[in-house]
């Protein structure tokens, strides 16, 4: 019987049926979790102050449980407040509440959530230098519970005056790259303040200096904001880049850029800002909303929007910067005057800047993306040069996909030229759905034209332009592609040659992924910028590019290296990722220190290398004679589940369509000793245009098992078998739509993985669960309406439930609920919620962007038909669930 308790504001549900044959008491799910199978920290062995309160459900639902959050990776815990101490004694058994309302998981799901981060690693503009950021394991949920303004579709904490549940860095290591490709002992940046949260970290181009971002939290009211923080590298000595201690960070949008090597553009707050404006407590008069323009007008559901006068008052309060160039010798000068400034681009001669920005009228049915946005170019001194364009409120925008803003668009620096800009036009007025030739254009132009001087039309597209790799004078690489087809091209373009033809290099369908050739790999330039590497063999006049691809066979990926000759389209394959047991790729290019072609004898790449129960570790590996050097040694991250068991499964769909998933196992597993186990499926549906590009395999097997608080494999430690990511594919071929057939393809492709595993003898026919993030969310309740037979509950995390209610479009679905109504009502689980007889738990954080009231609104009228339904409704959690608090 469903109770509501008013105390914890949760719904809790009778235990389900979904035990393993557990070899010991401490595995059975139904089992309480004895007080004996907790071993806590020495530290917090003390008193607790709430012994005697159960946690949330705790005897109801024991196995589907919120995690504390709050335990953080020191052993500290805490409800949210700073001073808050809460106890945890080898006494209490697992209804012990941690800070009243979270309790922590089973010591063998506990051990895996405490698993070391393995550190980011960053390589200097001259690859002789390696910086290791490291992290912290898990987030408090202190992090995640700061107040947060929801303005213009982005979320601002403005304590910190920065996007909201930012990560962060908790140190810096910086190790010399030998000669030899063997690391140096590391030595740490020093000078910042304990417990300093850091961000943002880029080197300068010459290498010697970074600069980063430091916040504390303490009780002062500027403690959290964010000030700017350059180190030697050398020395590893680090300092405020700021001598006045007012001056704070913004990084609502853009941060801060390297302007040359001793002088950084900052977005600051200004200094005569003030405090935020207060919400007027009287309305100053009704919200109204009028098309005068009678424009067309049709919008995805876009959340967190402004909401009035105030709101855009609040944003404009936050997101206004003042641009300071700051020198590393102190000198400190305000250029332009305050804006809500969004980017900020140096050219790669450092002589011009290319200053974006937005300014109103605001929209309330828009996010900030569509607002007015003025593009400009100034000197790196601050001097305005010209105006590039001021392109009006974007609220037309049509929904078809491929569909973009009219006027200028994705403006940059080309990245071969000291100051030459280009950018794409639309020749469609921005709809996809109107033909015509061409329908992009892209143009150039030097930063300061001669007078009278018009952009250059450098190349027309009839797709939509998705991009340029600029190499040099007599090579770039254009990317044009349209969705509704899947189609896909590559030009091959000579910037500096009107004689030179343009001719297509590649033409293929982006879901076949068995013919997809690879990206040409760049390098660094000089200037800092990143244009396409040129290759050269001895005695060969041919022109090659390296391409690194994932290698996608039937067997499972297999990423390569090919030298490519752009000539003749010939290829040799210089290097492939092992079959048999390692998966392995091409990270990046160490050998591009150095202007012009890289000779072949000369070529070193990063390499990273992994297996199903081997960590991913970096090495440098060298040609011709193709030395291999290993430069991380990370540890196992969780070692009680080293030997698990991994499988990339094949099998087929009734209607022929061959399907994949991989299936993990528990350590030791011997299924003709033990039995059947209880099976989670975790996956997610995709939409595509023909059968057989849906049955390509898109893993590798031998990827190491990589498992997050929020992981389905977390099951794996309480000896469930892991069904994950099996395809579901929803096909629509040639004109039919694909959603028109969703629940008959959804519950086809569920059927065939669940005849799979039972066929296997791996899951028991009666303890297979399914759940999903998200659409995988929506997935699960359809299933649960539409296939009950095969699934004994449900997890659904984060999804939204009544299509109706985003009338213009969802996922890949780009016509509206009245171009389709049946098909919006039907996909609907909320409009089947009277066929779900199965438990159903619903995961929602009250902070998703998308809300909660459609969990909740499923919720009401599964209750009409099923006994056992339940929601949990995560404070301080967003769409995706990033912290521990919700992993179930």
């Amino acid at each position: 019987m469903m109770r509501y308790n008013k105390v914890y504001h949760r719904l809790s549900l009778p235990s389900l049926s979904l035990l393993p044959p557990s070899r010991s008491p401490n595995l059975n799910l139904n089992a309480r979790f004895p007080s004996s199978s907790l071993r806590t920290p020495a530290h917090l062995k003390t008193h607790s102050r709430n012994a005697s309160k159960p946690a949330i459900g705790a005897s109801r639902f024991p196995h589907l449980v919120p995690v504390n959050s709050v335990f953080a990776e020191d052993g500290t815990a805490g409800n949210g407040s700073a001073n808050t101490s809460v106890t945890f004694t080898e006494e209490d058994d697992e209804n012990v509440a941690i800070g009243v309302k979270f309790r922590l998981p089973p010591p063998e799901i506990r051990d895996i959530f405490y698993a070391t981060s393995r550190p980011k690693l960053s390589f200097s503009p001259l690859r002789d230098k390696i910086l290791f950021l490291k992290r912290r394991s898990l987030r408090r949920l202190a992090e995640l519970a700061r107040p947060k303004e929801k303005l213009a579709g982005i979320r601002i904490d403005g304590k910190c005056n920065t996007r909201s549940r930012m990560s962060f860095y908790t140190g810096i290591g910086i190790h010399q790259l030998m000669p030899d490709g063997s690391l140096g002992p590391e030595k740490k940046v020093r000078g910042f303040p304990d417990g300093a949260k850091i961000n943002f970290v880029t080197w300068s181009n010459d290498g010697l200096h970074l600069a980063f971002s430091v916040r504390v939290e303490e009780e002062e009211s500027n403690s959290s904001k964010l000030r700017v923080w350059v180190a030697d590298v050398e020395t590893g000595t680090a300092r405020p880049l700021f001598q006045s201690p007012d001056v704070y960070l913004n990084a609502v949008f853009d941060n801060y850029v390297w302007v040359d090597n001793s002088t950084l553009l900052v977005c600051t707050i200004p200094l005569s800002r003030g405090d935020p404006p207060k919400k007027p407590l009287v309305p100053s008069g009704p919200k109204i909303q009028s098309n005068e323009q009678k424009n067309v007008i049709q919008l995805r559901t876009f959340q967190d929007l402004l909401k009035d006068e105030y709101d855009e008052d609040l944003f404009d309060y936050y997101a206004t910067s003042q641009l300071v160039l700051a020198s590393l010798d102190g000198t400190v000068k305000e250029i332009g005057t305050p804006a809500v400034y969004t980017s900020m681009v140096p050219s790669p001669d450092e002589k011009y800047l290319l200053i974006s920005s937005i300014h109103r009228p605001y929209s309330f049915i828009v996010p900030c993306g569509r607002f007015p946005k003025k593009v400009d170019v100034w000197t790196t001194d601050g001097k305005f040069v010209r105006e590039l364009c001021d392109l009006p409120l974007a609220e037309d925008i049509p929904i078809a996909f491929n569909s973009v803003r009219k006027g200028m668009r994705s403006i940059n620096w080309r990245a071969d030229k000291p100051s030459t800009i280009y950018w794409a036009e639309t020749q469609d007025g921005g709809d996809a759905k109107v033909e015509v030739s061409p329908r992009d254009i892209i143009y150039t132009q030097p930063a300061e034209p001669q007078e009278g001087e018009q952009p250059e039309i450098l190349h027309k597209l009839d797709l939509r332009y998705g991009g340029i790799s600029w190499c040099d004078d007599s090579l770039a690489l254009v990317y044009e592609s349209w969705y509704k087809t899947r189609r896909t091209r590559t030009w091959v373009i000579s910037p500096g040659s009107k004689d030179v033809s343009p001719r297509i290099l590649f033409d293929r369908s982006s879901e076949d992924v068995y013919s997809d050739p690879g990206s040409p790999m760049r390098r660094r330039t000089p200037a800092g910028t990143f244009v396409i590497a040129k290759l050269r063999k001895e005695n060969d006049e041919g022109a090659f590019l390296l391409l690194n691809g994932n290698g996608a066979t039937p067997e499972g990926n297999i990423p390569f290296l090919d030298l490519f000759d752009i000539n003749t389209g010939s290829k040799e394959r210089i290097w492939e990722s092992d079959k048999e047991k390692y998966y392995e790729r091409v990270v990046t290019l160490m050998s591009d220190q150095k202007e012009g072609d890289i000779c072949i004898n000369d070529l070193k790449v990063l390499t990273s290398k992994e297996s199903k129960t081997e960590n991913t570790q970096y090495y440098i590996q060298s040609w011709p004679d193709r030395k291999l050097c290993q430069i991380t040694d990370f540890p196992h991250p969780y070692p009680q589940l080293a030997s698990l068991q991994k499988e990339m499964i094949r099998y087929q769909r009734k209607d022929g369509v061959q399907l994949t998933a991989t299936l993990y196992l528990p350590p030791g597993y011997d299924p003709s000793k033990e039995g059947p186990l209880p099976c989670l499926v975790w996956s997610y549906p995709r939409e595509f245009k023909s059968k057989d590009a849906a049955g390509q395999v898109r893993r590798s097997p031998n990827k190491f098992a990589g498992i997050g608080p929020t992981s389905a494999l977390l099951w794996l430690a309480r000896r469930f078998a892991i069904l994950s990511g099996p395809t579901i594919p929803i096909i629509g071929e040639g004109d039919e739509e694909a959603n028109d057939r969703y629940v008959e393809q959804l519950v086809s492709s569920a059927e065939a993985a669940v005849e799979e595993v039972i066929q296997r003898g791996v899951a028991h026919p009666n303890k297979i669960a399914v759940g999903g993030h998200s659409y995988g969310a929506f997935m699960t309740a359809n299933l649960l309406a539409h296939a009950a037979h095969l699934f004994c509950c449900g997890i659904a995390r984060s999804g939204a439930y009544n299509r109706t209610l985003t009338p213009f479009g969802f996922q890949n679905e780009d016509r509206t609920l009245w171009e389709a109504t049946n098909t919006y009502v039907e996909m609907s689980p909320l409009m089947s919620a009277n066929k779900i007889k199965k438990p159903i738990l619903l995961i929602h954080g009250e902070e998703d962007n998308n809300p909660g009231t459609l969990a909740m609104q499923l919720l009401n009228y599964v209750m009409l038909g099923s006994p056992l339904p339940s929601h949990f409704s995560f404070p301080s959690s967003c769409h995706e669930c990033r912290t521990c608090s919700m992993s179930v």
